[in-house]
């Protein structure tokens, strides 16, 4: 069945073409398997709340109309303002909110910092345009720059709230503006497009663009909400969409409720850790967590920005996924609370999750893995602008892979993990890595949620092969975070605030490891000593180090310049003013097994990986490191996505 949504519907019509419904729910509220929803042009105040999933041969489909602009947002406009002493003022019934007021709701939960400021999940807007909440409103009265924030001044557009038993009265500071001849509009409803209950299925949102949620804090050990998401089912598509301002996630494809609520932060009894390893079982024994139940969503030609936790995070659910494709920016940007969830990406369990061919940046970290990144393929990325770093991979036993990305911030990778795999990529950033023997994490067999077993991080167990790594010779060698004790960086979000030692640009931070020609200790000593390393055949440029028992590194003062030619769209040339020294092909065999998970580094079925094609898909006439093909001196030009 085909169902049509207009503005000049009529939720009493049939639905169809010449009688369309006037809202999207009505449509969610009887479509079931096979049926497509048509949304044409307009803007749509309400909450998608789909009472029906798809099946896999049958899904259910909301799409926009070709080529029309259709926004669904959870803000209403505010008018009437008045002015009082010096700043605007508007009272609202608490009717507008119904059973949810967002400027009630204070942010929190598991690993959420800064608890001792109460922020609301509720959002003021001018003119499409988050502005920030203040504590009091001597706040808005004389607003006063946050130094964190990368908007300074957005940052004196503040606005503060209270609630009493029949309204909620909002006062702001919109600057030269008058709230009356603009479009003021606030958080009204928790979700865009979210199912309430679990287990709505293969449904596919394309087109629309979805904006303004007042969405809660959505750590590992609690229900992980977004803007959107598929709510612990199974096969969604979420593609072609613009998917802005969610007071904390973009897209959420991460866990429910029933496997655990914020218990650490609620109740003080057990640590965070052993919280999150409970999470998991209870998934496992209550909560069907399997690869034919949850997960395996595509998200897909998205552009994500302007959210303040993270654009797409997930625990669990983001198994088996293709993240795809996607511009992620301006993501952490306002930097007014903080916590352990924050990133472009943040997933824990990307068992054989695919990321490739996203561009992310101004997203505070890039990409996140926390925990059980096994079978976990990141292909083809473009990072850069991101001021903690590029990529963090936090207790994960692998195998994981990362090939033919683009690294281009200060910081490129910490590693507080093992078995990861790192080939023909290029990097800009510094790398740093260290152990952690205090939390034990779950590894699984493989393509499988079952747990295999569970251990801490040695370190090491890495491979580094085929790989570019370009100093700026301007550089220092201290740069990128803010947080530092006596040389070293303090990495926020983890629970021992681990310690990164500074080095420079290279693969000299894993001089203190062994090699494959030495044998890991036996005995007690072996729960303690760090794992090989395999690098072979990387080219340092410009003064970066290589790792100093490195099997044939290439070494040169120059040669090779990277700049980002378009910042807005990530667009990135590479001058080769050299040629490239020849290499060795690699692929999943020379990759070997895992330590810990015993596992190949294979595709989500198994299958052996061939790194014989370039970053553009080209055929390897000649394998040299980094990236791309290079056979003459060139300047290659690449990336480039929309952003609005």
């Amino acid at each position: 069945m085909n169902y049509y949504v207009k503005k000049t519907g009529n939720d009493t019509n049939s639905g169809s073409k010449n009688e369309p419904f006037l809202t999207i729910s009505k449509a969610a509220e009887i479509a079931v398997a096979g049926d497509i929803i048509t949304v044409h042009e307009g803007i749509y105040r309400e909450w998608i709340n789909p009472k029906n999933g798809g099946s896999q041969g049958a899904r259910i489909i909301y799409q926009a109309a070709e080529n029309e602009l259709v926004v669904i947002t959870g803000a209403e406009i505010i008018e009437n303002w008045d002015e009082v002493d010096g700043v605007w003022r508007a009272v609202v019934s608490n009717e507008m909110f119904k059973k949810y007021n967002p400027y009630k709701e204070i942010i929190g939960g598991d690993w959420f910092f800064d608890n001792d400021k109460e922020f609301h999940t509720g959002e003021v807007y001018l003119n499409g345009k988050s502005m920030y909440e203040s504590l009091t409103l001597g706040g808005v009265k004389n607003p006063v720059v946050d130094e964190r924030s990368k908007d300074k001044a957005g940052a004196l557009l503040a606005w503060y709230c209270e609630v009493d038993e029949k309204n909620t009265t909002i006062w702001a500071n919109f600057g030269d503006k008058n709230p009356n001849e603009e479009l003021i509009e606030i958080n009204v409803r928790p979700f865009v497009f979210w199912p309430s209950e679990i287990g709505r299925g293969y449904i596919t949102v394309k087109g629309f663009h979805l904006k303004q949620a007042a969405t809660q804090w959505a750590p590992p050990t609690a229900l992980q909400t977004g803007l959107i998401g598929p709510h612990w089912s199974k096969g969604w598509v979420i593609e072609d969409n613009v998917i802005s301002d969610a007071k904390n996630v973009g897209i959420s494809l991460g866990k429910e409720i029933i496997t655990g609520q914020n218990e650490w932060t609620k109740t003080g009894v057990k640590g965070g850790t052993q919280r999150e390893r409970e999470v998991i079982f209870r998934a496992l024994h209550n909560a069907g967590w399997t690869k034919e139940n949850v997960g395996g969503h595509l998200v897909r030609n998205n552009i994500i920005k302007d959210c303040e936790q993270a654009a797409i995070v997930g625990h669990l659910g983001s198994a088996f996924c293709i993240i795809e494709k996607n511009h992620i920016f301006n993501i952490h940007q306002k930097m007014q609370w903080h916590g352990a969830e924050v990133g472009g990406i943040k997933f824990h369990g990307a068992i054989d999750t695919v990321i490739r061919d996203n561009i992310i940046h101004d997203a505070y970290r890039g990409l996140w893995l926390d925990w059980q990144a096994q079978g976990t393929l990141v292909s083809r990325n473009i990072f850069y602008n991101n001021s903690a770093e590029d990529f963090m991979a936090e207790v994960c036993h692998g195998p994981y892979l990362l090939d033919h990305n683009i690294f281009l911030s200060k910081w490129s990778i910490k590693d507080m993990s093992t078995g990861g795999a790192f080939v023909h990529n290029l990097f800009l950033g510094k790398i740093a890595a260290c152990v952690e023997h205090t939390r034990y994490t779950p590894y699984h067999f493989p393509h499988d949620t079952a747990v295999y077993g569970v251990a801490n991080i040695l370190g090491g167990d890495n491979r580094y092969f085929n790989n570019i790594f370009i100093k700026d010779k301007n550089e220092e060698d201290v740069s990128g975070l803010s947080n530092f004790w006596n040389g070293a960086v303090m990495m926020d979000g983890v629970p021992s605030n681990a310690v990164f030692m500074q080095t420079p640009v290279g693969l000299s931070q894993y001089d203190e490891y062994p090699d494959s020609s030495d044998e890991i200790l036996e005995g007690e000593d072996k729960f303690s000593a760090k794992l090989p390393m395999y690098v072979e055949n990387n080219l340092y440029v410009g003064g970066a180090k290589s790792y100093v028992k490195e099997i044939n590194p290439f070494v040169r003062e120059d040669g090779i310049t990277v700049k980002i030619v378009d910042e807005l769209r990530g667009v990135v040339e590479v001058d080769f003013e050299s040629e490239l020294p020849s290499c060795e092909f690699v692929d999943s065999r020379r990759l070997g097994v895992s330590y810990q998970a015993e596992m190949g580094y294979v595709d989500g079925n198994g299958a052996n990986l061939v790194f014989i094609k370039d970053y553009f898909n080209h055929l390897r006439v000649d394998v040299t490191p980094g990236p791309f093909e290079v056979i003459d001196k060139k300047k290659i030009t690449f990336g480039g996505l929309d952003y609005e």
